[in-house]
């Protein structure tokens, strides 16, 4: 059976959108297009891979299986034709990275400008998304995770600040009414403010270290946000005088500076290693990643 790869792209990019004009914004097609597409797949596969109502587009349990197929095999292809990009004067193509909220604050603002700066031909599409995923079925070429976080089979280069810190904070008003904490453990009796992934699972334990000894406790509190896009609103909080905040120290750095924010057990915050790029090591690497890696390398972009 002789199928069109366009179709098959059609599909994919409109299964991963979740909908035909959604999925026509981010390929650049028209929804009539991809709908034709779709139409003219299934017909020829003799199944229907799309469930579509009014208002969703959600794969059925063939589309589903054809898509976790079908997206690391596509993206084999790209890479394959990206070996033109050899011959190029210069990279060019898009480049795709799936990337923690946290990175996409407080890491990518200082490469980014640069580096589409020095590579005007390269398209960089950013995902932000703080649970685990395979860069490849998502239809990314790389992404950022910290070393916990790492399969054994990626490839990982250093990205970013090599050093952070958690730093605990609250706003001065809190802590003139509730006591300003001497150890990690005070913190039980206080009010914490949390996150959640989008799994469902709470952020780990908060952890502290002194000289050796190394704490680690679960708070309880008042305000549990999801973990990425409301991590402002617990900011917000903490300054408004909710609670205490647990978040990395560049984010909670200008409150801190500007006295919005005051430093809680400051002599016990944690340092941890910083993020890397990851990316799959059994693969051609597409000409605007290796650009990216190379730039990345480069000591002036380390932070």
């Amino acid at each position: 059976m002789k199928t069109d790869l366009g179709d098959l792209n059609a599909f994919v990019a409109v299964a991963r959108a979740g909908g035909f004009r959604e999925g026509a914004r981010i390929s650049g097609s028209s929804a009539s297009f991809l709908s034709e597409a779709v139409r003219r797949l299934e017909a020829q596969l003799g199944v229907r891979l799309l469930n579509r109502t009014t208002r969703s587009v959600v794969p059925t349990e063939a589309g589903k299986g054809l898509l976790a197929r079908l997206g690391p095999a596509l993206t084999e292809v790209e890479a394959a034709l990206d070996v033109v990009n050899g011959f190029r004067g210069r990279p060019a193509g898009t480049l795709r990275l799936n990337v923690p909220v946290s990175a996409a604050r407080l890491v990518l603002p200082t490469i980014i400008p640069p580096f589409l700066a020095a590579y005007p031909d390269i398209r960089l599409e950013i995902v932000a998304d703080d649970s685990f995923v395979d860069v490849l079925a998502a239809g990314c070429d790389a992404g950022i995770r910290y070393d916990e976080r790492l399969e054994q089979d990626m490839i990982a280069v250093p990205i970013g600040p090599r050093v952070q810190r958690f730093a605990t904070a609250a706003s001065p008003a809190y802590l003139d009414h509730r006591g300003r904490p001497q150890h990690p453990r005070e913190l039980l009796g206080h009010a914490c403010l949390l996150g959640r992934f989008s799994s469902g699972k709470t952020t780990a334990p908060w952890e502290f270290e002194l000289d050796g000894d190394v704490v680690r406790i679960d708070p309880a509190g008042p305000l549990i946000v999801s973990v990425g896009g409301c991590i402002d609103l617990a900011v917000d909080a903490a300054i408004a005088g909710t609670g205490i905040i647990s978040l990395f120290e560049d984010w909670l750095r200008p409150h801190l500076e500007s006295g919005a924010l005051e430093p809680v057990l400051q002599p016990w915050w944690q340092s941890f290693s910083g993020p890397f790029l990851y990316y799959p090591g059994r693969r051609l690497v597409p000409a605007p990643l290796r650009a990216f890696i190379d730039f990345v390398k480069v000591p002036a972009n380390q932070t």
